[in-house]
């Protein structure tokens, strides 16, 4: 660590509470800490910091304990959770932003003539996903009925790339490669980021690469909503494991969160009112599953956590069919649902 970035940890630490009362103004003091829910600033007692105490070393004031997680950290990880920042020199900035600290002086480079787009931002997400077509009738298409998805089309988070760029390790360039698109939302609707899955050349399966999966943007928080929700909602992991939830009972809301770190973190709409859990059977995932649980009790939601025969609700799908996961699925769904939805 330069000696730079150890004195503005010292000065963040010797202004915790401010930085608290910017990131994260859900919490409260309480005698020598500052108590929130979580990083993504619900409202709660889960996560404290040391607002007291020396300014580094054991018990030193900035350092923060999640007590649902067993996650703890510094100052600079409450602004990287709360800002979405992951570069770590504009992480430095941000901290130099609020402390009030003018920003380095750097040597003069001359600008190129035309500025490449940044990778990895909302902004750059949003012109992959224009630059996507819908899914019906492209190799996006054939690549989701594969696996006994017929609804693809019909959602408008997702869209097919024919030529959407992949790096695989080992590869010195760039190739163009088939892909399915979803759109991250936040809770306003606005898209912040995407999710690439790289297909085979002829759809019926993932591409041949090590690396099948990746997402740019910010996800913190943020899911793929694949369907309007109401005053219920399902929320799990992956994409085609929350369409085989809708190909089997069409109507039900459902989100995608796109992996186990991100559903534990996943933001819940205002006047929710019940929410399912459609978890994976692996223990990341119902560790996630409890995280979700707490906070929406925590909110005044009742949750249910639904759970697949198989690995996940893709592979009952494939296994049993609509006509085997339907009534497994009932059975999970609470009575004040049940007729609605099953009829």
């Amino acid at each position: 660590m330069s000696v730079e970035t150890e004195d503005l940890l010292r000065e963040l630490a010797q202004n915790a509470e401010s930085v608290c009362r910017h990131y994260l103004p859900a919490g409260r003091r309480e005698g020598s800490y500052w108590m929130v829910g979580d990083l993504q600033n619900n409202p709660g007692r889960s996560l404290f910091v040391r607002l007291t105490g020396p300014t580094s070393g054991p018990g030193a004031r900035g350092k923060w304990t999640d007590s649902a997680t067993s996650q703890y950290g510094d100052l600079l990880d409450i602004i990287r959770a709360r800002t979405g920042i992951t570069r770590f020199p504009e992480l430095l900035d941000e901290a130099r932003a609020h402390l009030g600290r003018p920003q380095p002086v750097l040597p003069h480079v001359p600008a190129p003539r035309k500025p490449k787009p940044p990778g990895g931002t909302p902004a750059a997400a949003a012109r992959l996903f224009a630059a996507s077509k819908p899914v019906a009738g492209t190799l996006a298409d054939s690549y989701l009925r594969a696996r006994g998805l017929t609804q693809g089309g019909m959602m408008s988070a997702l869209r097919f790339h024919p030529k959407c760029w992949h790096r695989d390790e080992g590869e010195s360039k760039p190739v163009p490669r088939p892909a399915l698109i979803a759109a991250v939302t936040d809770g306003a609707g606005a898209l912040q980021g995407v999710h690439r899955t790289w297909l085979a050349p002829d759809g019926e399966g993932k591409a041949a690469v090590k690396t099948q999966r990746r997402a740019m943007g910010h996800l913190l928080g943020n899911a793929v909503r694949l369907t309007p929700h109401e005053g219920i909602l399902v929320v799990g992991e992956g994409i085609e494991t929350m369409l085989s939830l809708t190909q089997a009972v069409p109507g039900l809301p459902v989100w995608a969160a796109l992996s186990s770190g991100h559903l534990g973190a996943v933001l819940l709409p205002e006047g929710l009112q019940r929410l399912y859990i459609a978890i994976d059977r692996d223990p990341a995932g119902q560790r996630a599953a409890e995280r979700l649980s707490a906070r929406a009790r925590d909110a005044g939601i009742a949750v249910q956590v639904l759970e697949p025969r198989l690995g996940d609700f893709n592979d009952d799908l494939r296994a049993h069919g609509v006509a085997g996961l339907r009534p497994h699925l009932a059975g999970q769904i609470g009575p004040e649902d049940r007729q609605r939805l099953f009829g």
